[in-house]
């Protein structure tokens, strides 16, 4: 059984070396014992170099290959500090802050570190909402004089699923959706909530597919009496914290093209609000890291100008 540090003393403490954190990693990729991706054994020796060498054919396997740390320069020991940073953020997580925090060598390298350790907060075998569930869409992004109703513009439209338990929250998910149609709202509620759940949303048409996609559906009409807030309370409230949020850490300052990468940061942490062991959720985000394939710079950098992010936000 994997164990985990339950302070940053104990942190600091337990992986003083590079070697100490590859085992850390090989014991959380490789729970049932290592097996060489090319002749299935079990037998292997670790070089130097910290690499496994197949007993079986001679392989040379990394722990790191294929992974979050894929062709990573940073060390490994400041990984281990900066996702323990993170998940120790109550409000959430920025570059330029975890760059000062560890003494990063530049604001692009704070950045992409954590964009990769955001995408290692999405696990691939999380189970979908179960309902009730309140679904409804929001715009984030700067106000732009003359944007009416449901235009993008330089507005992100965002759809929000959030469990409804009473007066109390459950779990959310959320995402950017190219546009209001019932192809990207009610394709989001399929995806995200568990079939023949009680869904519940506006009267928006979109929404209107839901029942033959094997969902109870309530759509709930506004009246005169009542306000957005009045029908759908629990996503209205989500939708309130997550622009607190994006204002408030990242000063408003998240790319279009990035906004799903925040999304998720945001539902990771709203998901895990109850927890009171930061060391768990270290290990389940280290744990989740060795599972999800790389993320190069380049295939986060604007391919318009081909550069990357400049310093000019918190985000």
């Amino acid at each position: 059984m994997v164990t985990y540090p339950r302070s940053v003393a104990e942190l600091e403490a337990r992986f003083l070396r590079e070697a100490d954190c590859r085992e850390f990693l090989a014991e959380l990729r490789w729970s049932n014992g290592f097996q060489c991706p090319t002749c299935e054994s079990g037998k292997a020796w670790v070089t130097e170099r910290g690499l496994r060498m197949c007993r079986g054919c001679g392989r040379q396997a990394s722990v790191t290959a294929g992974t979050v740390f894929h062709g990573t320069r940073v060390p490994l020991r400041t990984w281990f500090r900066a996702a323990w940073w993170i998940v120790s953020q109550k409000n959430g997580a920025s570059a330029l802050g975890l760059q000062r925090t560890l003494g990063l060598p530049s604001y692009q390298t704070a950045w992409h570190l954590l964009h990769r350790l955001r995408r290692a907060m999405v696990r691939a075998d999380r189970t979908q909402l179960e309902g009730p569930v309140e679904v409804d869409e929001t715009f984030v992004g700067g106000f732009h004089p003359g944007t009416r109703g449901r235009s993008l513009l330089r507005k992100a439209l965002v759809v929000i699923a959030v469990e409804s338990r009473g007066r109390r929250t459950g779990r959310v998910r959320l995402r950017k959706a190219a546009d209001s149609s019932g192809r990207s709202l009610a394709g989001f509620v399929s995806e995200t909530v568990a079939a023949g759940s009680h869904v519940i949303t506006d009267g928006l048409q979109s929404y209107a597919s839901l029942t033959s996609r094997g969902f109870m559906h309530e759509a709930r009409n506004q009246s005169a009496s009542t306000s957005d807030e009045d029908l759908l309370p629990h996503v209205h409230r989500i939708a309130s914290l997550l622009k607190r949020w994006l204002l408030g850490t990242h000063q408003g300052g998240v790319d279009r093209e990035h906004l799903d990468a925040y999304l998720e940061e945001f539902g990771f942490r709203y998901n895990r609000r109850t927890s009171r062991s930061r060391g768990l959720l270290f290990m389940r985000l280290l744990e989740n890291a060795v599972r999800v394939g790389p993320l190069p710079y380049e295939s986060l950098v604007s391919r318009r100008t081909g550069r990357g992010p400049k310093p000019r936000h918190k985000g």
